[in-house]
């Protein structure tokens, strides 16, 4: 029973990219492993499923989600560690195949979770199968990432075409002493300040060649006042001697 046992560790398809020992070492290693790396897990599924699915195979001592580098959500797999070796072989033998939230899972033996193995190893964060998959799969996020960015690339197009790019050559050019194009705006195009619309209110225009006279200083002549002090008496004597 050990050897078939043996045999079906060594027929796992994963293998730790930045493990540095031989296949050799890397097969000792899964011979006495208690540790399973779970792969294509929707992003939705919970450690608390996780866990009901495996528990049915012995007692677990940890499961390790694995993150997204960035964002810190669920992208995808897991690491199950169990405490026995005769209750991983039999998970590996019962639950690798089976269906979780509508998706055939993967199990295979690992030599043991470590710091940092918990994070996507894809550019954007995530998986790296996730990169490049061009298939639309909604438990995994839509479609792939480079996918994605192709879709968003597309739809910026029209936009970028029909906003009008900066050119420097459209400028005025400069002459050759160095002089700007752009000629300064004449005293005479400003348009007056206030103080010099209240003057020009307060001020009466005369004919050309007469000086300007201010409304304070010019005396208004009303008919119905005198401009004497004279009497009611002193204008019948007037019009009595006009009279003689």
């Amino acid at each position: 029973m050990a050897n078939l046992y043996r045999e079906q560790a060594q027929q796992s398809t994963y293998k730790d990219v930045r493990f540095e020992g031989s296949q050799e070492d890397w097969d000792a290693l899964l011979n006495k492993s208690t540790t399973f790396y779970v792969g294509n897990l929707s992003f939705y599924t919970t450690e608390e499923q996780i866990y009901a699915l495996f528990s049915k195979c012995g007692e677990i001592k940890r499961i390790i989600m694995g993150l997204d580098r960035v964002s810190k959500t669920p992208c995808g797999f897991c690491f199950v560690e169990y405490y026995a070796r005769e209750d991983a072989e039999a998970c590996y033998k019962w639950v690798n195949g089976t269906r979780l939230d509508d998706r055939t899972i993967r199990v295979d033996w690992d030599i043991g979770f470590k710091e940092l193995r918990q994070y996507g190893r894809g550019k954007s964060g995530g998986q790296v199968r996730d990169e490049y998959r061009t298939d639309y799969d909604p438990g995994r996020g839509g479609y792939g990432k480079q996918t994605q960015r192709e879709e968003t690339r597309q739809l910026q197009t029209p936009f970028l075409h029909a906003t009008t790019a900066y050119d420097p050559n459209s400028l005025p050019a400069q002459s050759e002493s160095g002089a700007s194009p752009y000629k300064p705006r004449d005293d005479k195009d400003r348009e007056p300040d206030r103080g010099t619309k209240r003057r020009r209110y307060e001020e009466e225009e005369e004919p050309k060649g007469q000086p300007l006279v201010k409304r304070e200083e010019r005396e208004e002549k009303n008919p119905r006042f005198r401009e004497e002090d004279k009497s009611d008496d002193d204008d019948e004597e007037e019009r009595e001697k006009e009279r003689d």
